[in-house]
């Protein structure tokens, strides 16, 4: 039996989105055929040594810039789904606001064009520069909230490059949109799910990144 609780926030999601109800706006399954044809030569490289077993894909609900009910995209590493399940859901019922999210591969898996959309991704195959260790987000491990409010900084390098005013000095300090920090309620439900958070790093400071 579903307690009192979750039967409204059933009904208030389903006043949201329709007919549907709280458990068709945050499902985690194996990748459907459909999708993993998306995937293939993009974020699933003929080289990709993680096995399509090892993934799954996320249908996610989440408010955008004008706090309308969206349905994103994710593929994740096993071990995380159901973090990130759990996460989103909360950020949803808090109003939190979550610019775009689609599969990185409608981008042609370019992090450069992702990023600079706006665009929350997770799974993309790639090993870390100058070596051949898969990188966190090319086992699915790893996610970007909002990348362009939430650029990576290392050195002069600004990714994505149109991030560079949100990057650092006074406008970082501001109370810009999609903003994470410390207070940040992003932040502190990753936390919470024993995340990492790259803004926390002294090497560079990928203030969109989360890993575990």
């Amino acid at each position: 039996m579903r307690s009192v609780v979750s039967l409204l926030l059933c009904f208030s999601l389903a006043s949201q989105v329709g007919a549907q109800t709280i458990d068709t706006c945050f499902v985690c399954s194996l990748i459907p055929d459909s999708v993993f044809a998306r995937m293939q030569g993009k974020s699933y490289k003929g080289s990709c040594p993680v096995p399509r077993s090892e993934l799954r894909y996320l249908r996610l609900s989440y408010r955008d810039a004008h706090g309308q009910t969206q349905r994103g995209e994710l593929i994740c590493n096993q071990s995380i789904a159901q973090d990130l399940v759990s996460i989103f859901r909360q950020l949803w019922e808090a109003d939190y606001r979550i610019e775009r999210m689609q599969l990185i591969d409608d981008f042609g898996a370019d992090d450069e064009r992702s990023m600079d959309a706006n665009n929350t991704s997770c799974f993309n195959y790639r090993t870390i520069a100058d070596s051949n260790v898969t990188s966190k987000h090319g086992r699915g491990l790893a996610i970007d909230i909002n990348p362009l409010y939430n650029p990576c900084v290392k050195g002069k390098t600004i990714q994505p490059k149109r991030g560079r005013k949100w990057a650092f000095g006074r406008d970082r300090r501001k109370d810009i949109p999609y903003k994470i920090h410390h207070n940040d309620l992003c932040y502190l439900l990753f936390k919470e799910h024993g995340f990492r958070w790259g803004g926390d790093w002294r090497s560079l400071k990928d203030y969109q990144h989360f890993e575990k």
